[in-house]
């Protein structure tokens, strides 16, 4: 597809405008692109996005909520998906300031999703005029969506023999729209693939043109499956051209003092990374080793915590692998740089066979996700799924649990070659994965129905095969209908809140409290599991309006940082942000505002889960793998721990009792002890019992909107 004269690009629609200088973060104004009718327009940013809404996810709540309406599901043409990078997004001066959040209805949970995503296109996107692009509608055939700052123009362009796999139709976009060297710097695409178009765990891919590499390499907006809408509207690509980018295209109020803070930080990574995470050496793959040994890595399904296999994918073996200079970040100017790759892998099976390739990562999700958690310990089989995933525009984080899922019923006789049209899907088998990958990006055979993801295959199993529908609630790792990150939860009941208690679902990204609680005894209350189940979702949720990757506030931390008195906040960084937000916008706030601003976003977007019909106490249920054992195995593999527990915490003696016993006695505490921490942490946010924010709660928080309070009235 390297010639440019095999395709035609036929225009369907045009926009002419004059990209107007950002000013203070923001460019004033947002796209909004309807691809039923081909119409293209521009819509003001009010001051009250600005005060309320902030930019990135808050901006794609705001935007969503008034292009739906309350039955609108992921597939009907008004469903929309968001794009927004927010007005720290794209400094140059302060690592990690490359983030952007997509926001749309999920095909996995029926409710508001959103994701974060690296890579250029949200800072680019800002650069080239626009604070947010707005896509609704359904093209009737596939089209691309083309923003073209330096010109002032936007078309809806129709380009029907262009190959839609990520890695082809990224180089094809390259090739046609950037013929300078210098022009592929500043040039970012958004493109999904053919696995989410047959699965609804799509995943959109945003590029990046690596300098040092000569070579385009992608960052994921993996989670809910908002590829699946990004295909389901015909969309085969978003692209966007912006003027080279300056170290004041922000135009901040105070640039100097960004430069101070991003100095202090930068130095501050350059003289202590290699004694703490590493990032910059071997990124989050870090984690791996960690995990295991504290019996937090998924095994088996969740089952297990550790595995004597684990060395074989850890941090030390991805460190050889990659190949950079330091450092290698996914935007410019972040010395962390964690945005690690493998150079010249050649692929092993499917349509690319025997092609050497680029595999931009594998990240800590990745190799826990479709390695231990599947029981796959082979460093080439990880490359070839997360090649692959990305290839096709499928989720690893999803793909990893729902085929573990998979696995555990093969081995537990839900499933057998017959239902699976041939594959052994046994825990360690990675030739069987990598296979119902191809099935799921070709949406054949059982790859149709892996592809419903975990939720939907629960009650397809129950139906078609007879399975018991309590053993696979128990062990399906899903909740709200999104499959799980790739952390082991049992032993931590902040923990369990912090994937259960969630507006979209199971994902880290909210709170990760798993070394507070369960390695330190930070939060021995039920009080002080509530307060941390406050403040760290809605400090994580402003990195997300703002544009901030969450990794340099505390995967490098300052050497002294333990001696303060809040050290998971990491105090220093976090004046840092109140800084860096300042001298952007001009407007003065302190590290509470941070937490305010928060507050109002994520209650408006649980209002909206309300207003989509869910949303409430039972949608924060979980599955109980995440609480605790639920076979005999998994019991027996920590008998002495959980021995202790009956002991210790419910007065029994274990001696006198079965194993089943032992479980059933064990399982009705923990779900006890999860419905006291529901209590604890709606009392806390200003929620009702029942889940559903207060009105008192809106008003202190300034959002109590008509439309707003009318949809919680409903519920009190």
């Amino acid at each position: 597809m390297s010639d440019k004269t095999q395709t035609v690009r036929r225009v369907l629609a045009e926009y002419t405008y004059e990209a107007p200088p950002v000013e203070r973060g923001y460019a004033g104004q947002t796209l909004y692109v309807n691809l039923s009718n081909n119409t293209i327009n521009s819509q003001p940013v009010t001051d009250v996005m600005k005060e309320k809404f902030i930019g990135g996810r808050g901006f794609g709540l705001w935007l969503l909520w008034h292009g739906v309406k309350d039955n609108t599901r992921w597939n009907d043409p008004e469903n929309e998906i968001v794009i927004s990078s927010g007005p720290c997004g794209g400094i140059t001066q302060y690592p990690g300031s490359g983030k952007s959040l997509v926001v749309s209805i999920s095909p996995l949970t029926n409710v508001v999703i959103d994701s974060n995503v690296g890579g250029h296109f949200g800072p680019l996107l800002k650069f080239a005029g626009w604070d947010a692009i707005e896509v609704q509608g359904r093209a009737e055939k596939d089209v691309i969506v083309v923003i073209d700052g330096p010109s002032g123009r936007v078309t809806i362009e129709e380009a029907p023999d262009v190959p839609v796999d990520t890695h082809l139709l990224g180089h094809w976009l390259l090739e046609q729209m950037a013929e300078k060297e210098e022009e592929r710097y500043f040039m970012s695409s958004v493109s999904a693939g053919p696995g989410a178009e047959h699965t609804r765990i799509g995943c959109l891919n945003f590029s990046l043109y690596d300098r040092k590499r000569k070579a385009l390499r992608f960052k994921q907006a993996g989670r809910g499956g908002i590829g699946t809408v990004f295909r389901d509207k015909h969309i085969k690509a978003l692209v966007v051209k912006s003027s080279p980018v300056q170290g004041d295209s922000n135009h901040p109020a105070d640039g100097a003092r960004i430069a101070r803070v991003g100095a202090k930080m930068h130095k501050e990574i350059h003289d202590y990374d290699d004694q703490q995470c590493r990032m910059r050496h071997r990124g989050t793959a870090y984690l791996v080793q960690i995990m295991d040994d504290y019996d937090l890595l998924p095994v088996h399904n969740f089952r297990f915590g550790s595995h004597p296999d684990a060395p074989r994918i850890n941090g030390d073996v991805w460190e050889k692998r990659f190949t950079q200079g330091l450092p290698d970040g996914c935007w410019y100017g972040c010395t962390l740089g964690c945005a690690h790759t493998v150079e010249g892998y050649t692929i092993r099976t499917g349509p690319y066979k025997g092609q050497q390739v680029l595999v931009d990562g594998p990240e800590y999700e990745t190799i826990a996700g479709v390695g231990s958690n599947c029981g796959i310990f082979v460093p080439d089989d990880v490359l070839e799924i997360n090649f692959y995933c990305d290839a096709y525009g499928i989720d690893t984080i999803s793909f990893g649990t729902l085929t573990a899922f998979l696995m555990e019923c093969y081995e537990a006789g839900v499933l057998d070659r017959e239902k699976t049209g041939g594959l052994e899907l046994r825990f360690g088998n990675g030739a069987a994965a990598i296979e119902l990958l191809h099935l799921m990006g070709r949406g054949e055979g059982f790859g149709k129905i892996a592809g419903l993801g975990i939720h939907r295959m629960k009650e397809y199993f129950v139906k078609a095969f007879g399975a018991a529908p309590r053993f696979l609630q128990d062990i399906g790792m899903e909740a709200k209908g999104l499959e799980y990150s790739e952390y082991v939860s049992k032993e931590s009941l902040a923990q369990q809140g912090g994937y259960g208690l969630t507006n979209k679902g199971p994902q880290h990204d909210e709170a990760w409290l798993i070394f507070m609680d369960q390695v330190s005894n930070l939060l021995p209350t039920f009080e002080a599991k509530a307060e941390a189940l406050h403040y760290f979702p809605m400090w994580r949720t402003w990195f997300g309006l703002c544009g901030f990757c969450k990794l340099p506030w505390n995967d490098i931390v300052p050497p002294d940082n333990a001696k303060t008195a809040e050290p998971a906040k990491v105090p220093e960084h976090v004046q840092n942000y109140v800084e860096l937000f300042s001298g952007v916008t001009g407007r003065e706030i302190t590290k509470e505002d941070i937490i305010a601003m928060s507050e109002a976003v994520y209650n408006f977007q649980r209002v909206f889960n309300v207003r989509l019909g869910y949303g409430r106490r039972d949608h924060d249920d979980i599955p109980y793998r995440s609480m605790g054992p639920v076979t005999v195995e998994e019991y027996e593999s920590r008998a002495e721990r959980y021995d202790k527990q009956l002991r210790e915490t419910l007065g029994l003696d274990p001696a006198k009792m079965s194993t089943p016993d032992k479980v059933a006695a064990l399982r009705q505490h923990r779900e006890e002890q999860y419905e006291k921490l529901k209590d604890a942490v709606y009392k806390r946010r200003g929620w009702t019992n029942d889940a559903v924010p207060t009105l008192e709660t809106l008003k202190r928080l300034g959002i109590d909107f008509p439309e707003v309070v009318a949809v919680v009235k409903r519920y009190l």
